[in-house]
């Protein structure tokens, strides 16, 4: 493929030394030494078969794309381009933007031999299967096309090398079709260098075409962007980086392991140049006759193995810390790099959240083997406040590792951090542990002496635990203790508390039962403070069928996608037990905020009928009947956030007693006068 775009000169085509051939030595011979003395002897055919072994091509450039398609992930660029080549709509400029290593420069110049290429008879257009074969083809392929000008404007900022562009643009090109400019890592050019090559940009000559390059779209100036036509060359996803390099791997008559060609692929982050780079290294270190194992991948890349990741994770979240530096530093020997060792954290935690909130990602086949099957336990097993926790703790931990004189140090700082944080309640189970004691201490004070020496003598002790993992069997449960320790100290009135150590833990907390009804789910819902998903099922849900443990609905437009699965993951949490919520088309029942209005609009009907309310209405005109409401009730407070701080409900005003019901509007009132006409006092009102 690649071959062809720089072929090797065979050893036996090699050019020979002047005076080889016929009349070279042999005339010499004859007719005696030459002007400059004895003519150099012809050299033997076995020497002339070993002369220098041709240099060695990385992967990179021996397998670089001559053909669009050739091109692996760019579709969307391919049919773009091939049918403005096919309808002669073809750009006179192109800006290829992309992470490095995605193809932008292998782009430009397969462009611009589309552009030039005449065919193998020389009578043929611009097409989008370049033949490779004639002399533009050629010449582009050996970087030694006259009209095929590359130009890298990191090394060529200013306003002068523009000029230089913008010079040669007035002349014709010499050999080809177009004078095609390629500038890579356009968005380096100076702000001057931009202003003047605004006007040749926007109106050039017909065979002139500009084809830039950028790994920084930001940075380019807009009035750049809007005379070009932008290609966002996307990033390789990592399952076709690994089919690609296992083909390549394959040509190469090298055996590599599956699970080191995936290493290979995620270490490249979605550049095809970055991976070929790093399957060269390893060809380099396995040698000619052993094969690349995950193992020599893992070691070269410095990275953690996999299995060890969930080793170390568990052993953070269970807070067993000596067991987590004790696996940290077995992979610090082994070469692994701390701030890699975090970043594998990091990523761990991510897919552990994602497969908490969405329970069945690990059916669907979009997982490794790992993830899939000991991911999926762990994740139902930690809660997701713990596991938004980690990400915080290990998010900020990377940033101290990588400016940290002392790497591992920190890392182990991290970690560390990390295990004691595991064991900390949520402010919400806090809330719960304490409301849950009633105030009364769960034993007496001879437990407080012994607890690091206590508050002195006899205090109270309260203590409540809370288990972090799932159903028994399950695995080692992380549990947290909470120890308020003082003289006549409560669980509801203790001014200090501390966790404890996971191995004091004795006692759980029993989950909450499971709600009967829609309208106790709702009750759930804001008794742990989640008001905006009780107001998203209120306003935004039509129920179709509910039994403990299944709700199934009809969710209207309004709706958040993954209300369902917020639901289900909330309600998991509460009552211990899986919640199966299903989206249904069925009409279902009306929402509970339609239905809750209805039944105002009932009792405002009725009211409207009451004689008695007839009679108010009649004598005082424009009047209007608002809300109903039982005798003694007060008005409802309007609607706060759902985190403000209930406020208590206003004192029910009564009527005084020795008023009746009703009284018409001209009756006279029974006690002192509210109205006074006192002359002798200035400061009496004659009206309220």
């Amino acid at each position: 493929m690649a071959d062809s775009l720089c072929p090797e000169a065979p050893a036996s085509k090699a050019a020979q030394p002047e005076g080889s051939g016929p009349g070279g030595a042999a005339a010499a011979e004859a007719d005696g030494p030459g002007l400059f003395g004895e003519l150099p002897a012809a050299p033997t055919p076995a020497a002339a078969a070993t002369g220098p072994a041709p240099a060695y091509r990385v992967l990179a450039r021996k397998y670089r794309p001559d053909r669009f398609e050739h091109l692996i992930g760019q579709e969307a660029l391919v049919r773009t381009l091939r049918n403005a080549i096919a309808t002669g709509r073809i750009a006179h400029a192109f800006m290829l933007t992309g992470v490095r290593g995605v193809g932008k420069t292998t782009t430009a110049r397969i462009l611009a031999r589309a552009l030039n290429c005449v065919g193998e008879d020389g009578q043929g257009g611009a097409t989008i299967t370049p033949c490779g074969l004639c002399p533009n083809c050629r010449a582009i392929a050996e970087d030694r096309h006259p009209d095929v000008i590359e130009m890298d404007a990191a090394s060529r900022t200013g306003v002068e090398d523009i000029r230089e562009v913008i010079e040669g643009v007035r002349y014709r090109p010499t050999m080809g079709r177009y004078k095609v400019y390629i500038v890579d890592e356009v968005h380096m050019l100076s702000k001057n260098a931009f202003n003047a090559l605004l006007k040749t940009l926007e109106e050039p000559p017909a065979h002139v075409k500009f084809i830039f390059a950028t790994t920084e779209i930001r940075k380019v100036p807009v009035t750049v962007l809007s005379r070009c036509q932008r290609f966002d060359l996307r990033r390789i996803g990592q399952d076709e980086l690994a089919r690609h390099f296992a083909d390549i791997a394959a040509k190469e008559a090298v055996r590599v392991a599956p699970a080191a060609i995936e290493l290979i692929a995620r270490a490249a982050d979605g550049s095809v140049r970055d991976g070929l780079s790093l399957l060269d290294q390893a060809i380099a270190q396995a040698g000619e006759d052993a094969a690349i194992t995950a193992e020599r991948v893992r070691d070269m890349l410095g990275l953690a193995d996999r299995l060890a990741v969930f080793d170390l994770f568990e052993a953070l979240m269970a807070g067993r810390i000596d067991q987590a530096l004790a696996l940290a530093a077995d992979q610090h020997a082994r070469g692994a790099d701390p701030a890699t060792m975090i970043e594998d954290l990091l990523e761990l935690t991510h897919t552990l959240t994602r497969l908490r909130a969405v329970p069945d990602l690990a059916q669907r086949g979009e997982l490794p083997e790992a993830e899939a099957v000991r991911g999926a336990a762990l994740a139902a097993r930690l809660p997701m406040p713990a596991l938004a926790r980690a990400w915080q703790v290990l998010l900020k931990g990377l940033a101290e590792v990588r400016s940290a004189p002392d790497a591992q140090a920190a890392a182990e700082m991290v970690l560390i951090r990390l295990a004691y944080a595991a064991d900390l309640p949520t402010p919400a189970d806090l809330v719960r542990i304490l409301s849950g004691n009633g105030g009364g201490a769960a034993s007496g004070g001879g437990a407080s002496g012994s607890n690091g020496g206590g508050n002195g003598g006899g205090g109270a002790r309260a203590e409540a635990t809370r288990m972090i993992g799932g159903a028994e069997g399950a695995g080692a449960p992380v549990r947290a203790q909470l120890v308020v320790n003082g003289p006549g100290a409560s669980a509801a009135s203790a001014g200090a508390a501390r966790p404890a150590p996971a191995t004091q833990a004795q006692t759980q907390v029993q989950p909450l039962a499971d709600p009967q009804d829609f309208a106790a789910v709702l009750a759930l819902l804001q008794s742990r403070r989640e008001g905006r998903l009780s107001a998203e099922l209120y306003a935004s849900v039509r129920l179709v069928h509910f039994e403990p443990g299944r709700i199934e609905f009809n969710p209207l437009p309004t709706a958040p996608r993954d209300l369902a699965s917020r639901l289900s993951a909330l309600l998991q949490e509460a009552t211990g037990r899986r919640w199966v919520i299903a989206v249904s088309s069925a009409p279902g029942a009306p929402t509970l905020a339609a239905q809750e209005q209805a039944a105002e609009q009932a009792k405002l009907a009725e009211a409207r009928g009451h004689p008695l309310v007839q009679a108010v209405l009649a004598a005082f005109p424009g009047a209007r009947l608002e809300a109903v409401r039982p005798i003694g009730q007060a008005a409802a407070p309007p609607p706060t956030s759902p985190d403000a701080p209930a406020q208590p409900a206003p004192a029910a005003i009564e009527a005084p007693a020795d008023l009746p019901d009703f009284a018409p509007p001209d009756a006279e009132l029974a006690d002192a006068p509210y109205f006074t006409d006192d002359d002798d006092d200035p400061s009496a009102k004659d009206d309220l």
